[in-house]
């Protein structure tokens, strides 16, 4: 894998989550590694990229990334 930063591997996750999910696990443990590597403890997302962008979506996506290792916030 090549030094990706976070918003590049965000702009993939976006990307992933509009194709139904495509390489979304690989696209985590891509940001995982990002994360440590540029010290950040979360990742931040804008809800309105989000194909489902309510309560319910957003909860989802923050419990199946928190089950990998990444903790997820949003921007207001």
């Amino acid at each position: 894998m090549s030094d990706q930063i976070v918003a590049e591997v965000t702009d993939k996750i976006y990307a992933s989550i509009q194709s139904d999910n495509a390489d979304i696990d690989l696209h985590i443990a891509d940001l995982k590694q990002a994360l440590a590597r540029e010290g950040a403890k979360e990742a931040v997302f804008d809800p309105a990229k989000l194909a489902h962008n309510n309560r319910s979506g957003r909860k989802l996506m923050q419990a199946y990334f928190r089950q990998r290792g990444v903790t997820v916030k949003f921007s207001a």
